[in-house]
């Protein structure tokens, strides 16, 4: 499973999976409906790769929670995130059964089985999902997600940058445009 490609947007319901990136954002299909779309740099976008959850010891990998899921459940689809809480709470302990109850909400729990139901529907949920691929087998894998990773914290930049450029340019003109040069450069 190459959950490195996989997001969740703040604001639009379901997963989406990184196609190809764009000069102001990002071309992406929804992994239900292969319905391609583009997505500007300022929507909040999780990469499922960064997310996990909480346990007593430390914090465990979404990845590793979806194959535990996975194996308890053949595979299949698992229960529905509309269910009670207690059915909820119940399916919870037999996924990560050493979760933290204090910081892991009913709320994140709906999330997960849904995401789970979301990828188990659209294939991505099969034993050959779970196998880890050595990082020298997938080379352009791991490049596109390093770009992917300092895409993000990239796009807040430019606009921090913008209030401080008058500032640049109310001092010589000169100096003002030898520091944009180099900053466009460098």
């Amino acid at each position: 499973m190459l959950l490195e490609k996989i997001i969740s947007i703040s604001g639009k319901p379901g997963l989406y999976k990184l196609v190809s990136q764009l000069r102001n954002g990002f071309i992406i299909e929804d992994v239900t409906s292969k319905k391609k779309v583009s997505i500007g740099n300022s929507s909040q976008v999780s990469l499922l790769d960064n997310i996990a959850m909480f346990t007593f010891d430390k914090e465990v990998p979404l990845f590793e929670v979806f194959e535990n899921i996975a194996k308890n459940h053949d595979y299949k689809e698992t229960i529905s995130h509309k269910s009670s809480d207690a059915e909820l709470t119940e399916f919870m302990t037999a996924s990560l059964p050493n979760y933290d109850t204090e910081r892991v909400y009913t709320s994140d729990i709906k999330k997960l089985a849904q995401w789970y139901n979301i990828l188990q529907k659209a294939g991505y949920i099969t034993p050959e999902s779970f196998v880890k691929a050595e990082p020298e087998t997938i080379d352009g894998e791991a490049a596109e997600e390093v770009s992917v990773e300092k895409e993000v914290p990239n796009k807040a930049a430019p606009k921090a940058e913008k209030p401080a450029a008058p500032k640049v340019k109310a001092s010589t003109g000169a100096k003002a445009a030898t520091k944009s040069t180099h900053r466009k450069m460098g």
